[in-house]
């Protein structure tokens, strides 16, 4: 049920500490088969890649490129056969200068359709570097249906397709983007993220990624949006991930750090809410603790 957010640097050769998520690093690609055969051995379902570079461009083109970090890691899991199921985030923020999730017109305003190609073509290399599962991130409109085309017509029809369908224009994300390197460098995502008043678009951006193909379907962040999670799982007969951020992760140790709470105790708990309110599987960086715990009780 747990799946564990992995970031891949293509600018480092060992393990670089992520100051804002306590436990975690950016990996060199040959770092990335040790933290499976931890994620084997806790029994942990998945692992979740985002990558990072080693340049950038306005379009994020790199993001499609078959020697790119997350390309190489999924040869490099493939080749160890770790039995996990390997999931790659589709997005373009972590690949492009300005740091938003699509290309840029000059106005400096996002360009749907123009970013619909790029989504696709990184999601098919991703595919046929041995991802069982594509996640598409960016909340572009249409970008599910461009992704099941092209993997239908590159022969990848048993790539499975993790729409993050309701994403959030959240604030707790601010760890991540430290971890990958892909704050806005103007402006913010409120365009095309979701507002954080509105449940009922929610139910209706699922409902459309579905019917465009997605097999499964992501709720994000997880914490903040149980009632979204709840609706979701009342109303759709499909598998439902929700992705606990790293602005949940990081209060959580934050406050743990000062001895305001038990790490433990809080981040199980917190878990169970999510696993109560209807996910089938939760992104988390809790993930090779809490199989530890588990286990434990």
């Amino acid at each position: 049920m747990l799946v564990l957010p992995v970031f891949v640097d293509a600018n480092v050769s060992a393990r670089s500490e992520i100051a804002s998520l306590p436990g975690h690093a950016r990996l060199g690609v040959r770092e990335v088969p040790r933290v499976a055969e931890r994620a084997i051995a806790a029994g942990i379902g998945g692992l979740l890649l985002f990558g990072l570079p080693a340049e950038k461009d306005d379009r994020g083109e790199s993001a499609a490129d078959p020697f790119g970090p997350v390309p190489m890691a999924l040869r490099a899991l493939r080749d160890a056969g770790p039995g996990l199921v390997l999931i790659a985030d589709v997005c373009l923020c972590e690949y492009t200068t300005h740091g938003h999730c699509g290309v840029i017109t000059p106005e400096g305003l996002i360009d749907n359709d123009a970013t619909l190609p790029f989504l696709a073509a990184a999601a098919r290399v991703y595919a046929e570097a041995g991802a069982d599962v594509v996640a598409p991130s960016d909340m572009m409109d249409g970008r599910v249906a461009a992704i099941r085309d092209e993997l239908d017509a590159a022969g990848s029809p048993e790539a499975a397709i993790l729409a993050y369908a309701a994403k959030y224009a959240s604030s707790f994300y601010g760890p991540f983007r430290d971890a990958a390197d892909c704050a806005p460098r103007f402006g913010d995502r409120a365009g095309y993220q979701m507002d954080p008043r509105n449940r009922r678009e929610a139910l209706a951006e699922i409902a459309a990624d579905l019917e465009e193909g997605a097999d499964m379907f992501m709720v994000k962040p997880a914490g903040p949006y149980l009632d979204v999670i709840a609706a979701a799982r009342g109303r759709f007969d499909a598998p439902l991930a929700a992705y606990q951020v790293s602005g949940e992760y990081a209060a959580l140790h934050a406050a743990a750090a000062r001895g305001w709470i038990d790490l433990r105790r809080a981040a199980l708990e917190s878990l169970t809410g999510i696993a109560r309110a209807g996910a089938d599987s939760i992104v988390t960086y809790f993930a090779l603790d809490a199989a530890s715990w588990i286990r434990e009780r």
